[in-house]
């Protein structure tokens, strides 16, 4: 791991485009209900054996409720060698801290009204 990054920068990063790849460690009906837009669902019960999917990245910012279990995370992602180039960080805070400022989204379907849409 190489550091921890505040909900600020990874907002600009995202705003910016830039090539990061934000990976909420919760679990998939936690991140349905909210998560921070454009991240993807890696939950840390199966990171280890999902952990290649990470292969090449360039930037990877872990992201769960207070920001601790994340930093367990972006440690293995650290050490694993398919990441050895990558800059790892853990966002302070979590995403408690995000949500003081940012939106999070929630997958379509998960919301009540999504189940009774025509299409």
């Amino acid at each position: 791991m190489d550091d921890e990054i505040d909900p600020e920068e990874v907002h600009e990063l995202l705003e910016d485009g830039a090539d990061v790849r934000v990976v909420d460690i919760r679990d998939e009906a936690s991140f349905a209900r909210g998560h921070i837009p454009d991240s993807e669902n890696l939950p840390f019960h199966e990171l280890s054996r999902r952990i290649d999917e990470l292969d090449g990245a360039d930037r990877v910012v872990t992201v769960c409720p207070k920001g601790q279990a994340s930093v367990q995370a972006a440690r293995l992602i650290g050490s694993y060698e398919g990441c050895a180039d990558a800059r790892v960080e853990s966002m302070a805070g979590g995403l408690n801290e995000w949500a003081d400022d940012y939106e999070l989204v929630a997958d379509e379907g998960d919301d009540e009204t999504a189940a009774d849409a025509p299409f």
